[in-house]
């Protein structure tokens, strides 16, 4: 497929395409024109670096973690399974951390509906 269907199948950006090529997260086959094509894999795989970068991930860290990522079942470095253990945790700590402000901010909200019907 070409660069303007992954990217309309997985969501993201013509630009963002380029760039994971450039940062070495996705690859594809030119054509004799120069023109971009990706396997059917570069779905999973680009839906999968959005999902990274969406739990806050940079660049960097998902283009060492990709390789030892899919396919599934290979056996890992353990500095691989420390990196991804760290991730987690970080991730969990935000989760978390969310979980304590959404708290705040529904007191909040039924503090104020409770004063607005007693005024």
């Amino acid at each position: 497929m070409r660069i303007g269907e992954l990217a309309e199948r997985t969501g993201a950006s013509v630009r963002s395409l380029r760039y994971y090529e450039q940062q070495g997260m996705l690859s594809s086959e030119r054509s004799a024109s120069g023109q971009r094509h990706y396997d059917e894999a570069a779905v999973d795989r680009v839906l999968l670096i959005r999902q990274l970068f969406a739990a806050g991930m940079n660049s960097t860290a998902i283009a060492e973690l990709l390789p030892h990522v899919a396919p599934c079942g290979r056996r890992c470095p353990p500095q691989v399974l420390r990196r991804l253990t760290a991730e987690l945790d970080r991730i969990d700590a935000r989760a978390e951390e969310l979980a304590r402000t959404r708290r705040i901010l529904h007191g909040m909200v039924e503090a104020t509906r409770e004063a607005m019907r007693e005024a």
